[in-house]
């Protein structure tokens, strides 16, 4: 870097977002985004990345199309398939975000235990062989779910130190929409 070269004051903003989703309870970057977003957005559309903002859920994200403006663009990031479980539990927490925007309109923020997710995902299984498998390797798919960023876990007192809970983070509903939520639960029942 030249010398004389300065860094705009959002360039941390720019990194974060290279690296994760930013939230809006992480509040002096949510304010440096809102204040700078038509300049970052600038700066992403030079390289074919987009800059997604959700003022209402609280949450920026990038993607990046496989193609710009009709030419193919080289990734930045592989792709990596996501296991069976892992993705049915994707299916599942984005099925209970859908659940409890529609009964309740007060509260913003879902949360969710770690055995109310071993119930809901359960039922998905009818061999009893898989049904230990999934049981037996449940926390890592959840450790994967969170390090993706879907779910966060908050401290809440209770009596049973193996439950868990969990926030279940808004993004969720960006990366599967309904129409990839169904194409994904019929790929599913193809298994």
């Amino acid at each position: 870097m030249e010398k004389n070269t300065i860094l705009p004051s959002y360039a941390p903003i720019i990194v974060k977002l290279f690296q994760t989703v930013i939230y809006d309870d992480d509040r002096k970057t949510w304010q440096e985004l809102l204040s700078f977003q038509h300049q970052i957005r600038k700066y992403f559309a030079t390289i074919g990345v987009e800059l997604h903002l959700n003022e209402q859920d609280g949450f920026a994200f990038l993607s990046q199309p496989d193609e710009y403006e009709g030419q193919q663009v080289p990734r930045l990031v592989r792709r990596m398939p996501l296991s069976y479980e892992i993705t049915l539990l994707l299916v599942v927490l984005r099925e209970a975000i859908e659940e409890f925007d529609v009964q309740n309109t007060e509260n913003r923020k879902l949360f969710i235990t770690n055995s109310e997710l071993k119930d809901r995902i359960e039922l998905f299984f009818e061999d009893k062989a898989d049904k230990v498998k999934l049981l037996n390797r449940f926390d890592t798919y959840i450790n994967s779910v969170e390090s993706l960023g879907f779910i966060k876990q908050v401290e809440v007192r209770t009596f049973d130190e193996n439950v868990k809970t969990y926030e279940v983070r808004r993004i969720i509903k960006a990366k599967i929409n309904n129409e990839k939520l169904e194409e994904i639960k019929a790929k599913m029942s193809g298994k």
